[in-house]
Formats: structure tokens, sequence, C-alpha cells
């Protein structure tokens, strides 16, 4: 099957190469050819081998293997497939409006947004989907499930689940009827409750919807009592139109400011974008929040603001995507979506972390080392560079994830327990005075089975290894075999205890969650706000008004 795939590859090269402006076209004769071989092929495997060939499978298996060798943003998608993507780029799809995600057990609602059919029929969160209509589902993948689930507005369907500490009636069959659901690009903004001068504006994506809402967000957080600064958050914000990008900048420089341009492969397919509207806050303090998630027309946004010193950037390293896509429509109703171009942002400096077209023999890939990277300067004169991503003006120190933290909320003690408790607590405190009292945290401690936990003992791990190593080297003596044993009980685990060890490390996690349950995403993000070490720290850049000008002026 691998040399079916090959020559299939190489088929559907030739087309591809055709369609491509300003690719270096093979002759004619050439390419004819290479069809006729193609076709020829095709034919006497239909017909002659010696089992059924599923070819459109194996077609598609060709085009992949050959788009991969290009980058990973190169796709192909039937139609079936497109519906994803139209939802990426859109926001917008038909369904209940839930989040829902796999476990162990089943696909779960993993939260209902705030005013969708999901919610207004009683869906929870926690909810195991068994039934859609009146298809069993137990056990199915969420991307199954989401088939079903998904579909026409205006349609109606039936969800039957398992409510978890229900007793006796946890089957509950809800009638739902789909609509057009629209995904929030800006979750939440507002004022910091104990910075109320300070603004906050979290945007998760870019959809053709996100111009409006983020300068809707601006016009309300404009309004009252004096704005003093703004925090951006696009950590995790994977991107998505360009177009969007360069219109949020406009909403903070100048109107007819380059913000991006983008070359793709000739020498006329260079394109400028500049702001075309006024902005929303032409001089107030900016802070840009970016992370290794923050990707695309992220880095474009927060790139183009440090750029233009306009914002001060804060957080970690940025993922590194400098490469544009588009959509081209194929016969029979496929899609490709190809990369055309290489975006620069106005110092003029490209931020794609690794180039595609230069594979390592084995064709692995790895990101450009800073040594090999070039020196740019933003419209101030400060020094910026190329060839990995946004580094950010002032890094922010996260604390590091214990592995007891980590196993928690990868095996869903603190989702479980949030479950719980929303089953039997009808209300708490609004979203931004909750807090994990003693009593919720010795409660949440008591949920948890030791039997059922799962511990990485790295330290036990280590000690045998080390013990045993001790055995063969002869060393183990009985005085040192005492001294391991000692060691050894030391370092035994004790569940209670390393629980309270890590409360500090636990308690967002358990805080967000049972929020969520309540107040949806929007709850989740005005509970974690003063916790949160990047917000804490732009905060405090925006207010001193000295240091915010020194970062954004060139070292002496």
């Amino acid at each position: 099957m691998k040399s079916i795939a090959r020559m299939l590859l190489l088929a559907a090269l030739l087309p591809l190469a055709m369609g491509m402006q300003g690719a270096i076209r093979s002759p004619k004769s050439e390419v004819a050819r290479n069809l006729d071989i193609f076709n020829s092929l095709v034919k006497e495997l239909q017909m002659n081998y010696v089992d059924t060939i599923d070819v459109e499978k194996a077609i598609n298996t060709a085009i992949r293997s050959m788009l991969n060798e290009l980058d990973p943003y190169t796709e192909y998608m039937p139609l079936k497939e497109q519906e994803d993507f139209k939802s990426m780029t859109t926001g917008e799809y038909g369904g209940i409006g839930s989040y829902i995600r796999y476990t162990p057990k089943g696909t779960i609602i993993a939260g209902p947004e705030a005013g969708s059919p999901a919610e207004k029929a009683g869906l929870r969160t926690g909810d195991l989907i068994i039934r859609i209509d009146t298809t069993d589902v137990k056990g199915w993948s969420d991307s199954r499930v989401r088939s079903l689930l998904q579909g026409v507005p205006g349609t109606a369907l039936k969800v039957t689940v398992d409510r978890p500490y229900a007793g006796p009636d946890s089957i509950k069959t809800f009638d739902l009827v789909r609509a057009k659901i629209q995904m929030p690009s800006v979750p939440y903004y507002g004022r910091l409750t104990n910075h109320p001068g300070i603004g906050y504006l979290s945007v998760t994506s870019f959809t053709d919807k996100t111009a409006q809402e983020v300068k809707e967000a601006l016009e309300a957080l404009k309004g009252g009592d004096e704005l003093q600064g703004l925090i951006l958050d696009l950590r995790g914000n994977g991107g998505g139109l360009l177009d969007a990008a360069v219109a949020l900048v406009g909403y903070f420089v100048p109107k007819g400011t380059e913000v991006v341009r983008t070359r793709g492969r000739g020498v006329m397919d260079e394109k400028v974008y500049k702001t075309t509207v006024s902005p929303i806050l032409p001089d107030t303090p900016l802070a840009v929040l970016v992370d290794g998630g923050t990707a695309s027309s992220s880095e474009i946004t927060s790139g183009a603001l440090q750029d233009l010193d306009r914002a001060v950037i804060l957080g970690s390293r940025s993922f590194g995507k400098g490469l544009v896509q588009s959509t081209r429509q194929l016969p029979y109703d496929g899609l490709l979506k190809l990369t055309i171009a290489k975006y620069y942002i106005p110092s003029g400096r490209l931020v794609q972390a690794i180039d595609y077209s230069r594979r390592n023999a084995d064709g692995s890939v790895q990101r450009t080392p800073d040594s090999l990277t070039t020196v740019f300067h933003t419209a101030g004169g400060r020094e910026v560079r190329d060839g990995g991503g946004i580094t950010p003006d002032s890094l922010v120190e996260y604390p590091e994830v214990s592995r007891l933290t980590f196993n928690v909320v990868r095996d869903d003690w603190a989702f479980n327990y949030a479950t719980r408790y929303a089953a039997t607590h009808p209300s708490i405190a609004p979203a931004e005075e909750f807090v994990i009292t003693d009593s919720i945290y010795n409660d949440f401690k008591a949920s948890i089975d030791p039997e059922k936990f799962q511990y990485d003992k790295v330290c036990e791990t280590m000690l045998g290894q080390l013990r045993e190593a001790a055995r063969l080297e002869g060393y183990m003596s009985d005085s040192v075999s005492a001294e391991f044993d000692r060691l050894g009980a030391m370092l035994k685990h004790s569940l209670d205890r390393d629980l309270d060890t890590h409360r500090a490390d636990i308690e967002p996690y358990l805080a967000r969650e049972i929020v969520g349950r309540y107040y949806n995403n929007r709850g989740e993000i005005i509970n974690s706000l003063p916790g949160d070490p990047g917000v804490t720290k732009a905060a405090a850049v925006l207010l001193d008004r000295e240091g915010y000008r020194r970062i954004l002026s060139p070292k002496q």
C-alpha cells in the first residue's frame, strides 16, 4: 500500500503545482505523461489487485502525506471535514452550545455556554451522555458524539444523560432545539476589582466577529471612571483571521498605521495591511499578555504593538507562527488550506520559529536557534529579534505545577468534586468573592480515595534504584541498608499531608471548577484574576507610569 500511496502522491502533487500562482510549471508533456501513468495505475489496481482497494482513502492518504512534507498548516479537507474549519473562522456552528469531552466512562457535558440550548434545557457539567435521539452512544468518543449533537439550527433532538450524584433518578432525558451558536472571541472584559482603574480584556480567537466584539468591549471599558491602563490577554489564543488582528491593532494606533505585510513566492505577491479606523484608546497605557499558546494572528497583534512601542508585552515567548494560509476550492467540494505567504510585522521581522523548507536528514524540523536570529528595531529604536515568536519585554514567572497537583487535575479529582459540590449546593457566592474555605478543602480531601489516587512515586522509585545499585556494587552492609530504610520512611508518601502541602497550588484549579458550574467560563475568569501572576504583574507595570515609559524606551 505504501507504493500505491507514493504513486497517488505524485499524481496529487501535479495538479496542485499547476494551480499555484507563480509556481514553476512543468512542461505540458511531462504533466500529461505523469497523469496518464497515474490513471493507468489506478485502473490496473481496480481491475487486477488481489483485494478490494478503497481508492478514496488511498488518495486522501497520499495527499496528506504530500502536504505533511510542506508544513503542518497546509491541509486538504473533504466536504465532511470542513465544518470544524468553518467554525474556527466564523465562531459559528449549529448545535446545542456546550463543550463536551471524553473520559474513561464515556463522553460528558463539560460546560454549557450561557444562554445556549444546552443550558436552557438543563444539561449540567458532568452529565454522562448515553443516548442521542434513539442512538446509544455509551462509550463513544467525543468526536463521534459531536457529529450527532451538531446539525442544522432549528432541528430538534433528545439527549439522555446519566447525572452523577442524582440518586435513583440519575437517568434524565432533555428535549433540545439546535441553534446557531456563536462562540465569543471575548469571553470576558471588565475592571480589576483590586485596581478599578485597570481594565482587562480577554481575546481567545480571531474570527470575523472579533473586531466588533473587541470594539464593544473597549467602548464599555472606556466609559465611567478614568481608565488608567488596559490589560489585553492573548494567552492561549491560537490565532485566526489576519484581518481581525489588523482591526484590533487599529483600536490603539493612528489610522493608516502599517500593521503587517505579507510576502508570497513572487515579487508581486506582497500585500501591506494598514489600520483603517480611528483608534478608540490612542493613548491609554497598554499591557499585552502572551505565552507559548499565543500564535499567528495573536502574534501579529502583540508583535505589531511591540514594534510600534505601543504596548508592553509580558509573559513568556509566543509560539512562533509567521505563515499565512488561504483556502482554495477543489473539485467535488474539496477544500485546500495552503500556506501562501509569510508575514512581517512593522519592524520588518518574521516571527516564524521553524523553517519547514530546511529539514534534517531524517525529515524532522527544529526551531531557529537564538544565535541565528537577526536584530531589528522598534519604532523608537528598541532591539527586537526575529525567528522565534514574540519575546516579552518583561517575563512572568508562574509557579511550577507539582506532580501531585497535575494528578489531581489530570485524573478529574477536582472536576468530579465540583460536580458533587454543585449537586448539593444550589448557589455560591459571586464569582469574584468565592474562595475555597477550610471546610470545602477538607471535604475535597475526604472525597479522594487513597487506593485509587495515582501517585508518581519518583522519590520512591529512584531510592529503590539506588538501593539496587548499592547492592550490585557491594556497598549494601547492614548499616547502609538501615540508612536506606530510614530515608525510605522519610520519603514515604502521605496523601493527606501532601494535599495540605500543595493546597495553594490545588486551590485555583478547584475554585475554577466549582465556579464554572454556576457562572460558566466568564465566572471562571473573574475568579482567577486576583491570583493570576500575569495579571498582577501587568497591573503593576501599568500603574507605574515611569517604569512603563522606561520599558518602552531604548536602552542607553
